[in-house]
């Protein structure tokens, strides 16, 4: 199959949701006879946007649109959340160096997510936050 497939879901904050968006984007590059190791890597990518989202929004009862769109060279997401909104800019990039020697080894989801994808994008106002990323899957 060649089509774009897309599945879209709105998810609030009760544990181990993400993993319904994950299972969902396993069936989805399985029908298109994505390979395994791509599979893995756009699960981690759904995951830590998902997570990011409902734990950062700042709303006090988060949820989140997930949206994948997957053909069987790429996999486009879309996460949002509906909260505060925050300034790329100021977040910084984490240094290994630092994290090692520091009781707080967190704050690297931004910088995973860029790093996998082969296209990151941020936008982020008053009214939530977009994560947009795109994944090669051949």
């Amino acid at each position: 199959m060649t089509e774009a497939v897309t599945m879209k879901i709105t998810l609030p904050k009760i544990t181990d949701i993400e993993l319904v968006a994950v299972e969902g984007l396993e069936r989805l590059a399985h029908h298109l006879g994505i390979a395994e190791g791509k599979i893995g890597e756009a699960k981690l990518l759904v995951t830590e946007a998902i997570i990011n989202a409902l734990e950062h929004s700042g709303e006090a009862n988060p949820s989140v649109r997930v949206e994948f769109t997957m053909t069987p060279k790429e996999l486009a997401v879309f996460v949002r959340d509906y909260g505060k909104g925050f300034d790329p800019a100021a977040i910084d990039t984490p240094d290994i160096r630092t994290k090692i020697g520091s009781k707080n080894k967190r704050g690297w989801g931004l910088k995973v997510m860029e790093s996998m994808s082969d296209d990151f994008r941020i936008e982020s106002n008053k009214n939530g936050t977009k994560i947009i990323m795109k994944k090669l899957l051949t």
